[in-house]
C-alpha cells in the first residue's frame, strides 16, 4: 500500500480561506482633489499616466490646463 505524501490536505485547507481583495479607493481629481461623483469617473474626465502613476482630472481642471495637458507637460507644471 502507498503512503500519501501529507501535503495535499495542507494545499486544500489554504485555498478556502482565501480573503476578498480589499475595495479600490475613490477616484479623486489629481490637481484639486474632486472626487467623482460614482465608482468610476466621468466620461468627461481626464486620464494621464505620469511617471508610472495613474491620475485622473476633473472637467474644470481639464479645461483650466488644456494647452499644457496638450503640449503633454506633468501636471506638477501647472
Amino acid at each position: 500500500m502507498r503512503r500519501g505524501r501529507g501535503y495535499r490536505h495542507e494545499v486544500d485547507e489554504e485555498r478556502h480561506h482565501l480573503t476578498t481583495p480589499a475595495p479600490e479607493p475613490p477616484v479623486v481629481c489629481g490637481h484639486c482633489g474632486t472626487p467623482a461623483p460614482g465608482q468610476d469617473p466621468p466620461p468627461t474626465w481626464l486620464y494621464a499616466k505620469e511617471d508610472g502613476a495613474s491620475q485622473y482630472f476633473c472637467e474644470d481642471c481639464s479645461r483650466m490646463h488644456i494647452r499644457a495637458i496638450e503640449s503633454r507637460l506633468d501636471s506638477v507644471w501647472w
